[in-house]
């Protein structure tokens, strides 16, 4: 392999090199093992036949010993005449001979008894042994006693064998790793028509069809039509880039989202990437807060675990970070959930001054593009046809002034009365729903 790889990148010629040089302890374990070992040393039969004659010689004898017990149980079954004889072995008595009480008379009386020594009666059983029985027993309990001890000191010496390579062995296991991933990755990007991305020290976050890889293979298994790449432009060199990403319910911007910062996971842990090109800027933090989700066990309400988590991404994020957060303050009062989402967004354009990709349903917010230098609108398109909602999953520059939230519950199967009562609830709303004003202080 190391041959192979003398071409190839750094890491991998060297990984291959850490795979040789172990043919002497592979070899000892190909000889000294079978293919598929019992789970506990303590079973025995570890050893491979014919890496050690005395081992061998000893499992002859008690495997000889079992053929010897089947033997006498035939001649014992012909001497009385009773075909149900059976000669038995539990950890108690070791090798006994059982017959039914029916039969037991028989053993027990001349000349039988002579031979057959009674030892125990049981419910419905009658327990006997032989001298013989009792020779053969021993030389079977004498070997396999003596197999396992001869394999527990194989298994010791092969340990110490295996420990003063432990080094060695670490090394190829961490560079068969580094294959692995490297190989599997590069399978995926030819597959899956990945590219490779530009990564540098700049703030650039440019992705062009840039597609979510897991959806993608999702919709071609299920046969939905291909999936809708998308570009993204965080370019702010000098300054906050920060999409603000508006657009109806089941339009696709989560996934937008997740697949950018999955993009920029990629192109750092060294992969191609699921688009057409790529690149990105060093990436020095990356967070997310994206779905709902409570804690229930240490009494915080989904909406108190949505707080707790964009405080840590707003008190940690540096501006090297990449941050994509989806419907902040959403668990509350509307006009609380816009007042948080408005204030949150300003403070990573001008405290944290970061990469964002900022999803909400705020359609008020959209008027931070036209005052915060770093911001600008971005939407998820759809078309209406007769009253139906098609969602067209692009990703456009632009805002959009409603949420469709009222056909997606239509979609979702709510009875119709629910569903027109709800348009007329938001036409009322939306008549006398007032202006957000920008916060003060915000254009510094």
């Amino acid at each position: 392999m190391a041959a192979l790889l003398v071409d190839g990148p750094d890491l991998l010629v060297e990984a291959a090199g850490e795979l040789v040089g172990h043919g002497d302890i592979v070899d000892l374990l190909d000889r000294a093992l079978v293919a598929e070992p019992p789970l506990l040393a303590r079973d025995g039969g570890f050893v491979a036949a014919g890496y050690d004659a005395e081992l061998d010689e000893t499992r002859a004898l008690r495997d000889e010993g079992r053929g010897v017990i089947a033997r006498m149980q035939a001649d014992y079954a012909a001497r009385t005449g009773i075909t149900s004889l059976k000669i038995k072995h539990n950890n108690v008595l070791g090798y006994f001979i059982e017959t039914t009480a029916a039969h037991a008379e028989k053993m027990l009386s001349p000349p039988l008894n002579e031979t057959f020594i009674h030892r125990q009666t049981t419910a419905g059983q009658v327990r006997f042994t032989t001298v013989p029985l009792n020779e053969i027993e021993t030389r079977i309990l004498n070997a396999g006693h003596h197999a396992l001890e001869i394999e527990k000191r194989h298994y010791d010496g092969l340990k110490r064998r295996i420990l003063d390579v432990a080094g060695p062995i670490g090394k190829a296991a961490r560079a068969l790793a580094e294959i692995d991933l490297a190989a599997a990755l590069a399978d995926l990007a030819a597959a899956e028509d990945w590219s490779e991305p530009v990564v540098d020290t700049s703030r650039a976050f440019l992705v062009t069809g840039g597609r979510h890889p897991v959806v993608e293979r999702a919709l071609r298994r299920q046969g939905s039509g291909p999936f809708v790449a998308n570009d993204c432009a965080l370019t702010g060199e000098d300054t906050p880039a920060i999409w603000l990403l508006t657009g109806p319910n089941m339009a696709g911007k989560s996934t937008f989202l997740r697949q950018n910062a999955l993009i920029a996971l990629l192109a750092q842990a060294g992969s191609f990437v699921p688009a057409t090109r790529a690149q990105i800027g060093l990436v020095s933090q990356l967070f997310s807060r994206v779905g709902a989700a409570d804690d229930l066990a240490r009494g915080r309400s989904t909406f108190m675990v949505e707080m707790v988590e964009t405080a840590a991404i707003l008190n940690q994020a540096d501006d090297r970070a990449l941050v994509i957060l989806d419907e902040i303050g959403r668990g509350t009062a509307t006009y609380d959930g816009l007042s948080i989402a408005w204030a949150t967004l300003e403070h990573l354009h001008e405290v944290n001054r970061c990469r964002a990709l900022f999803a909400t349903h705020y359609h008020e917010m959209t008027a931070l593009a036209g005052k915060l230098t770093g911001v600008e609108n971005a939407t998820v398109a759809v078309k209406e046809w007769e009253g139906d909602v098609i969602f067209l999953h692009e990703v456009r520059k632009g805002a959009a002034d409603r949420s469709y939230g009222v056909q997606v519950a239509r979609l979702a199967g709510l009875p119709h009365r629910v569903v027109e009562r709800a348009r007329v609830v938001l036409e009322a709303l939306e008549e006398g729903r007032p202006r957000c004003r920008r916060a003060e202080g915000a254009d510094r």
